[in-house]
């Protein structure tokens, strides 16, 4: 508990990841909370029941707080939805020309707050992606305090996990993501990166995943452990195995 986890993906997909705590934290009886950027409700819906988890369900009896980004998006571009008084868009900062991401912490403080009837165990933030933030208009800034405050509130005040997925490039020429994603991994008590394979596509390998774990950050003296391995993603399933012991190379 108290945890910041990083979903760091380059040249591949990590989603595989999200869907993997998603499931793991509703099965466990946590109250969730999912900043969906990327994908629609359906989409993360149908994977869900393919792990054994229904997403609708889950709403209707409180346990997960979906916002689906992309909808929302569409809602304050195009004027579609009439905003509730009192109840800004949690993505308010498109209409208003601003990098001010107050009111998506206010949802998230909302949606995790303590109440008197619930018998959900610890609380839990889900992000994906990062990344779109900044490509709807945030700043670096912006992105990194959203961060810090719910870091605060969820780990700290709450006692609650935050697991973040962000996109990234080395070779890429987004600065401003580069910055976001290499100051996430300095602050992350655990990092899982996922890449692509140097060699390009293998069909029995679909990459490779770099496990960190920040002991650094315990301030005992002892280094980062890292682990790496290579993966294969099944329909249901995710195969993992040391580097070169892949069965189709044995």
């Amino acid at each position: 508990q108290g945890k910041f986890t990083l979903l760091r993906a380059t040249r591949t997909d990590g989603s595989f990841l999200v869907h993997h705590f998603l499931s793991f934290y509703l099965r466990a009886g946590c109250k969730v909370c999912f900043v969906a950027l990327l994908q629609s409700f359906s989409h993360y819906s149908i994977v869900a029941q393919k792990l054994g988890v229904n997403l609708t369900a889950a709403k209707e009896r409180g346990q997960l707080v979906f916002l689906e980004g992309l909808k929302s998006c569409l809602d304050l571009v195009f004027g579609e939805k009439e905003e509730q008084p009192g109840q800004p868009s949690p993505l308010q900062f498109l209409s208003e020309g601003t990098s001010d991401l107050k009111a998506l912490f206010d949802f998230v403080r909302t949606s995790l707050a303590p109440g008197g009837s619930d018998s959900w165990k610890v609380p839990v933030l889900l992000v994906d992606d990062l990344s779109v933030l900044l490509s709807l208009g945030a700043t670096p800034v912006a992105v990194l305090d959203f961060i810090h405050y719910c870091r605060v509130m969820v780990c700290s005040q709450l006692q609650g996990n935050i697991v973040v997925l962000a996109h990234s490039d080395e070779d890429s020429e987004d600065e401003e993501n580069e910055l976001v994603v290499t100051s996430l991994c300095h602050h992350s008590d655990l990092v899982l990166w996922v890449e692509g394979l140097a060699t390009g596509f293998c069909k029995d390998i679909h990459g490779q995943i770099k496990i960190i774990k920040r002991l650094s950050l315990e301030l005992t003296g002892e280094q980062d452990h890292v682990q790496i391995y290579q993966y294969k993603i099944q329909d249901k399933s995710v195969t993992f195995f040391a580097r070169g012991l892949s069965a189709a190379l044995l």
